[in-house]
């Protein structure tokens, strides 16, 4: 695997009293979540590094990411019955994250009428004009970590575009479409700690992940193979990423471990953590949708061909308006691979 270092050296969002604002924003906002959370789905991600873990969940599913329909611009019920919604709900309604910086979240310099940005939500309007002419036809749903599988099998989205990773688990649960991101685990720390990475400078700490996240299965997973230190202490998990960093910040977890791309956005929002040692697994990020949707994952991946090969206002504009800045300005690195599309049905 080839592993990269994301940039440590990042630049603030004005410091801890910036950082309040956003926290304080966050918690306000995530009243607004939805509450239903009785059924919680086993949608895990699988183990990344090298994808061990994810190839032990079944053989016929060693490569996730490569597990998608062929792209399609043609129509079918699913798209049809979106298309068909009548008045104000002819939306394409997509689960998204609304305080991820720079990938989903509002700015809190915007107001209370502050719309939803950054390099996902970018995603979603060029599906909505793709498929019903409007890019603003979109109802947005802000969505915890854990109920992003949830939300699709209920039928409560179209689909979640809120940097999910492709994972052997969750295709058993969910539809992904080809990748838009290439990603990996990797440790969030203050940067005066002693903590240098994943390795067994973690031992005797307290890490936080989230509920549902392809961290907290690839930690799970490590645990069980005796691949941790004994005495890391990986009890904590939360519903959103945001808040592992809040528990950082309040000294009630030592480090944190979550997608490097996303770390990179936290660490560019609080000078006082950085990015620890390199990325220790290789993930994707798709768009989920139902698992009986497959007009709706083969318009999407045609999307994303379009949306990749658009120099002027797709992938590539999109990662210099938002993740430049965190993850460098060559985007090498975060570019998904040449697409394969090995499911059939």
């Amino acid at each position: 695997m080839r592993a990269r270092r994301l940039r440590a050296g990042l630049r603030g969002w004005g410091g801890v009293g910036a950082m309040a604002v956003v926290c304080a924003l966050a918690a306000l906002l995530a009243l607004l979540l939805p509450a239903a959370r009785s059924h919680h789905d086993g949608g895990t991600g699988g183990r990344g590094a090298a994808r061990g873990g994810q190839a032990r969940a079944g053989e016929e599913c060693a490569d996730p990411e490569k597990q998608t329909l062929s792209p399609s611009g043609a129509d079918g019920p699913t798209i049809e019955a979106i298309r068909n919604r009548e008045g104000g709900k002819r939306k394409l309604v997509v689960g998204v994250d609304q305080n991820s910086y720079r990938w989903g979240y509002r700015d809190p310099n915007g107001g209370t009428s502050g719309k939803l940005e950054g390099f996902d939500i970018d995603l979603v309007h060029r599906i909505a004009e793709d498929i019903l002419g409007d890019p603003d036809a979109v109802q947005f749903k802000a969505i915890p970590t854990d109920q992003r599988i949830p939300a699709i099998r209920q039928g409560r989205v179209d689909m979640v575009v809120r940097t999910m990773t492709i994972s052997c688990d969750r295709l058993r649960d969910v539809a992904f479409s080809a990748p838009y991101f290439r990603t990996g685990q990797q440790v969030l720390a203050p940067k005066s700690s002693p903590v240098t990475g994943y390795d067994d400078t973690l031992a005797g700490k307290r890490v936080c992940t989230a509920e549902g996240s392809t961290a907290n299965a690839v930690l799970t997973a490590a645990r069980k193979a005796n691949e941790l230190p004994a005495s890391t202490d990986i009890s904590t998990t939360v519903p959103n990423q945001l808040d592992c960093l809040v528990r950082l910040q309040l000294g009630r977890v030592d480090a944190v471990v979550t997608d490097g791309a996303l770390a990179a956005s936290q660490a560019a929002q609080d000078p006082t953590v950085e990015l620890k040692g390199e990325p220790f697994t290789t993930d994707f990020y798709g768009v989920a949708m139902h698992r009986d949707a497959d007009d709706l994952v083969r318009r999407v991946n045609r999307i994303l061909v379009d949306y990749h090969e658009d120099t002027a206002n797709g992938w590539q504009r999109s990662y210099g308006r938002w993740l430049s800045a965190t993850l460098g300005r060559d985007p090498a690195a975060s570019k998904p691979p040449t697409p394969l599309y090995l499911r059939e049905n």
